[in-house]
């Protein structure tokens, strides 16, 4: 009998210990960005998603085309686009695929396919450097278009340094850093949809407008082979770059709600395929027409290219200074998640304001930093596209749809997954090599905070 009573307590305290558990896990999950707010609505879906794709590495595409040439340069284009779709269907479908449980980041699926430890090894790693990486070039691009806007308005006064501009663009972030959540930045994001959009629209109809450029060539404008071939890297890095959206699309999707009869999945890949269509329509007539335009003298921004008319240009760099800050606070609010995460969980902080204050303004400082510290614009695309964004676009999602579905050899499904595997490493491979080259040149040249 008063065995039964004890193992009636026992059941009783066990009990009370795992309510106790869910209930902190609970709070915990409701402070967290990624998981505070899921009421998020397909729409908001698709203009983060554009905000998250389409960035400033759309300006460089025209430059992309040059080093890789018409030929090539289509059929990576194209074929960019149709693999990043694909294993962003992947990725959302994922999402859901275990009964009663949501993969609300990018690392609990990697964690589930591929192992705890090992998936937390395989994805963590990359997705912060894909993250940070981001945030870093566009902390450079935001300075520069805020110096070029400058420029243009005050021709003939005394250039002020570059390092000033990066600086007053990351004061805006000082402030919005401290939004909570996804959804509280949805605000922010649709602002930066609506300038990615309008910013490459101007990008490309100025070009038509400026028309065919006397004396135009389309060879490689590299004088070696050596050149031409660490250039072609180069332009990779820069295509993978402007496809990178993938980082965030499970902590997109985290924010919409789901249930069984309804799973969040169909209002994602609605607003996805929404976001797509926005991509090509940025992406294309930017990169073909203006390298038709400009041929192989165009600059890595194009809108430094474009010099007239000076108000257009003006308003499309002003365009690419909101159109970062929206980015940059997409592109943070995973790495906020992962480092609160650690703070909360394992070293046992108490969730609160302070600590979100300190933890994200130290990492907006160490942004600043860096970006002030190393602007190589155009470099620093191609060595952190290649290097980062081809395994979490290009291979990384099919690596775990094959670990995870396990289709049939040599099926439809395994054929496609194994040729976006094979030239994601490809990718991965060779555009960092001229991404580290153009860095290595445009350093030796380099005086520091100038």
């Amino acid at each position: 009998m008063g065995t039964q009573v004890q193992t009636d307590e026992q059941k009783e305290y066990v009990s009370h210990k795992i309510d106790e558990q869910l209930k902190k896990q609970k709070e915990i999950d409701d402070w967290l960005p990624i998981t505070s707010s899921r009421n998020a609505k397909w729409w908001y879906a698709a203009f983060h998603n554009v905000t998250a794709m389409v960035g400033a590495g759309v300006l460089s595409l025209p430059y992309a085309m040059a080093n890789l040439g018409w030929g090539p340069g289509v059929v990576i284009l194209i074929l960019s686009w149709v693999i990043t779709l694909y294993t962003l269907w992947q990725m959302v479908e994922m999402h859901e695929m275990v009964p009663g449980r949501r993969f609300d980041r990018y690392h609990e699926l990697g964690q589930y396919a591929f192992g705890e430890k090992l998936g937390l090894y395989i994805v963590v790693p990359q997705q912060l450097i894909c993250e940070i990486g981001v945030d870093i070039v566009y902390m450079v691009t935001g300075g520069r278009s805020l110096q070029k806007v400058h420029d243009l308005v005050c021709k003939g006064r005394k250039p002020i340094k570059t390092t000033y501009f990066i600086m007053i663009f990351a004061s805006v972030h000082f402030v919005l850093a401290h939004l909570p959540n996804f959804n509280s930045i949805s605000g922010v994001s649709l602002a930066a949809a609506v300038m990615s959009l309008s910013y490459s629209t101007i990008a490309w109809a100025a070009s038509v407008h400026k028309g065919l450029q006397p004396n135009v060539e389309y060879g490689y404008k590299a004088t070696t082979t050596s050149g031409t071939v660490f250039d072609f890297f180069t332009a990779l890095g820069d295509v993978a770059f402007a496809y990178a959206g993938h980082n965030v699309v499970l902590e997109i999707q985290a924010t919409i709600p789901s249930t069984p009869e309804k799973p969040s999945k169909g209002p994602m890949w609605r607003g996805v395929i929404f976001a797509y269509i926005v991509v090509g329509l940025c992406y294309f007539p930017v990169a073909l027409i203006g390298y038709y335009v400009f041929g192989n003298n165009v600059e890595d921004n194009i809108l430094i290219s474009l010099e007239k008319p000076t108000w257009l240009i003006i308003a499309a760099n002003m365009f690419v200074v909101v159109h970062v800050i929206g980015s940059y606070q997409l592109y943070a609010m995973p790495v906020f998640d992962m480092m609160e995460t650690v703070f909360v969980t394992k070293w046992r902080f108490k969730p609160s304001r302070p600590l979100r204050f300190i933890i994200r303004n130290l990492y907006v400082a160490f942004t600043m930093f860096v970006g002030i510290t190393f602007p190589f614009f155009g470099g620093l695309l191609g060595f952190f596209g290649g290097f980062a964004f081809a395994p979490t676009t290009y291979f990384l999602p099919c690596i775990m749809w094959l670990a995870v579905y396990k289709p049939k050899k040599f099926s439809l499904s395994w054929f496609t997954n194994w040729i976006c595997i094979i030239l994601g490493l490809l990718l991965m491979i060779l555009s960092p090599i001229g991404g580290l080259r153009n860095i290595i040149n445009q350093a030796k040249e380099y005086k520091f905070y100038s």
